[in-house]
């Protein structure tokens, strides 16, 4: 079975190990991060539970001569299961402390907690909002797959936006974001200009904006106003959750925020001819020729920014005549 493990890389004079776990294409390996300190280990997102990431991790622990009792603590940056998945796990294994945001604890409730009802939500808002049922019929099953990729679920202590968090025997400024995960956390270093940014900033690809229900109701506004905020971070190296480490931080920022308004003014070009639904939307800016799970992502960013052209007044939505779906127009301005 092929391994990752010879893309292990350290920074020795950062004390930054990274350990790239596998996932599914098209993002092909997740980034978990390792600090040693005087108060042990401490993983940063551990990455999603499957046997192949089990091996992996336990092959990477011999491999850098770590025993599961050397780890100290499991911090985890965001609740997606690609980076909080193992936490659990792990913990059962090392007796770790696994530690997050509380914002990111509650939406790990609203998604796979016992009294979720995510799997029905969904499908009714994308229905609602013109998903045929071709698609929004195999919405509840994709989303159960997800279970096993984060069971057992840890027990948690959480992070607060100014309180340093000690890693690597340094400490380290959490700075919570969001609109690509509510409470996502990044870890600052201002002496060393070291940023652990998650999924809140990557290096090549955009990170998903999605709308969904009983999260956050303006993901779009969200993840702009956080990269605003971002900017004012001198960064020399960032630890990004997928790809690889990279150093132009502040230029990414300031692209990301221009790719959002390009999009905003895109769909403003497709809703002039007539007014739409979220999914001719979807399907005009992502295609069609997509599995569910890039289905679900593509519908889920089209709503966040339909949204945000709603709450500055660009775009209006309304309900159909005969079946209820929602259909946005532009505005008059």
């Amino acid at each position: 079975m092929k391994t990752m493990l010879a893309e292990i890389q350290t920074w020795d004079k950062e004390g930054v190990i990274r350990v790239p776990l596998p996932m599914a294409p098209p993002l092909r390996w997740v980034n978990s991060y390792m600090l040693r300190g005087p108060e042990g280990i401490t993983i940063i997102d551990p990455g999603p539970r499957t046997a192949e990431t089990e091996r992996e991790w336990s092959l990477a622990l011999r491999q850098l001569d770590i025993a599961p009792g050397d780890v100290a603590q499991i911090v985890v940056t965001h609740h997606h299961p690609d980076h909080y998945g193992l936490a659990g796990y792990l913990q059962s294994i090392t007796g770790a402390a696994v530690r997050m945001s509380r914002r990111a604890y509650e939406e790990t409730q609203l998604m796979w907690g016992k009294d979720s009802v995510m799997n029905e939500e969904l499908p009714r808002l994308f229905r609602r909002h013109g998903m045929p049922p071709v698609w929004s019929g195999q919405l509840p099953p994709h989303l159960r797959s997800f279970f096993s990729q984060v069971t057992p679920a840890p027990e948690v202590d959480f992070i607060r936006e100014g309180e340093a968090a000690v890693m690597g025997g340094r400490c380290w400024l959490p700075l919570e974001s969001a609109g690509h995960a509510p409470g996502h956390l990044s870890f600052y270093d201002p002496e060393r200009k070291l940023m652990f940014c998650g999924d809140a900033v990557l290096p090549q690809i955009s990170p998903n904006i999605s709308f969904l229900p009983g999260s956050d109701p303006q993901p779009l506004q969200s993840f702009l106003t956080s990269l605003e905020r971002f900017a004012s971070y001198e960064v020399r190296i960032a630890f990004p959750g997928h790809r690889h480490p990279f150093e132009h931080f502040p230029e990414r920022v300031r692209m990301l925020l221009e790719h959002h308004e390009e999009r905003l003014a895109r769909i403003e070009g497709l809703l002039r001819p007539r007014p739409q639904t979220g999914f001719e939307v979807c399907a005009a800016l992502f295609g069609t020729d997509l599995g569910i799970h890039q289905m679900r992502f593509a519908m889920a960013e089209t709503l966040a920014h339909l949204v945000e052209l709603v709450r500055r007044g660009r775009a209006g939505e309304r309900l159909t005549s005969g079946e209820a779906a929602v259909e946005f127009h532009l505005t008059m301005r």
